[in-house]
């Protein structure tokens, strides 16, 4: 019943993230979708292990209502052939 909530509040925008942004690499990530803003707070510490695990500096948090487009956006920029850098997203 839990998962059935927590779908029809994703659908309406409602659905609690946690958005979780890191200076190097410099990226933007995004867990859920849960169905309370605690239930985001309590499943946060293992998201931060893991990217801390994995390397990741300079990270904060933020848990919010939103419906991401992209779960992981890489703002990391690229040197393309030309020698033009530009950022890219990815997904």
């Amino acid at each position: 019943m839990k998962e059935i909530w927590t779908d029809i509040l994703q659908t309406l925008g409602q659905a609690w993230w946690i958005e979780v942004m890191t200076e190097a690499p410099r990226c933007t990530y995004y867990f859920g979708p849960f169905s309370s803003h605690e239930e985001a707070q309590d499943e946060t510490a293992g998201y931060l292990e893991d990217l801390t695990i994995e390397g990741a500096q300079g990270i904060k948090t933020e848990i919010k209502r939103c419906k991401p487009g992209q779960l992981t956006i890489d703002e990391e920029p690229l040197m393309s052939k030309n020698g033009v850098v530009s950022s890219v997203l990815n997904g």
